[in-house]
C-alpha cells in the first residue's frame, strides 16, 4: 500500500498527461505531491524526506515548466531527484552509526555490516544510474521522432521504466540478502549448538 501512496504523484501526472498534456500534467502533480505531504502529516504527525524532496523539486522544476511553458524542466526532476536520493543513501555509509539501508531495513533483516555498506552503495549507484537514464531517454532518446512522440516516450519512461528498473533491482538485492540471511541463520544455530 505504501507503494502505491508514494506513486501517487506520477500516477496521476501519467494520467493527467494522457488526457491533457504535459503542462496540466505538472500542475496536478504539483498539486498530488503537496496533497501526499499533507496525507501523510495527518496520519503519522511526521514527514517523510523522500515526499519533501520530491514536492521540493517538483514545485521548483514543475513550476519553471509551468512559468516558461517548457517540459525540460519537468524532465530534470526525476534526474535530480534520483541523484538527491543517491548521493543520501551513499553519504549515509559515513555519516551516523549505520547507512541507510540499514536504517530502512535493519529491523526485518539482520546482516553484517560489509553488506549493509555494499546495499547501501548499490542504492546509491542505481538511483544516480537511474537518472542518467532519465536524461538519456528525456533529451537523447529518437531524435530522429517529433517532439510530441519523444515527450510520450519519456513519460511511459518515467511511470513505466522507472518502475521497471526499480523492481526488478528490489528483487536483485533481495536475492543477494537472502545469501547472506542463510549464512547468518546457520552461523547463529552452529553458535546456538555449542
Amino acid at each position: 500500500m505504501k507503494f502505491l501512496f508514494d506513486l501517487f504523484p506520477v500516477i496521476l501526472f501519467f494520467i493527467a498527461y494522457k488526457m491533457e498534456g504535459i503542462f496540466v500534467a505538472t500542475a496536478v502533480a504539483i498539486a498530488a505531491s503537496a496533497l501526499q505531504v499533507a496525507i501523510f502529516w495527518l496520519k503519522n504527525r511526521s514527514f517523510e524526506k523522500m515526499h519533501l524532496i520530491t514536492l521540493g523539486l517538483i514545485t521548483v522544476l514543475g513550476g519553471a515548466t509551468l512559468f516558461f511553458q517548457d517540459a525540460d524542466f519537468i524532465k530534470w526532476k526525476v534526474s535530480v531527484v534520483n541523484w538527491v536520493f543517491g548521493l543520501v543513501f551513499i553519504g549515509s555509509g559515513y555519516i551516523g552509526q549505520k547507512p541507510l539501508a540499514a536504517r530502512m531495513m535493519g529491523g526485518s533483516v539482520s546482516l553484517p555490516d560489509k553488506i549493509w555498506m555494499r546495499l547501501n552503495w548499490s542504492w546509491g549507484l542505481f538511483f544516480i544510474t537511474v537518472g542518467f537514464i532519465n536524461i538519456y531517454v528525456a533529451f537523447y532518446y529518437g531524435l530522429e521522432l517529433s517532439s510530441a512522440e519523444r515527450e510520450d516516450i519519456w513519460v511511459n519512461f518515467k511511470l513505466f521504466g522507472v518502475m521497471g528498473l526499480t523492481f526488478a533491482f528490489v528483487i536483485a538485492q533481495a536475492f543477494y540478502m537472502t545469501r547472506y540471511v542463510e549464512e547468518q541463520d546457520e552461523e547463529e544455530i552452529e553458535s546456538d549448538a555449542k
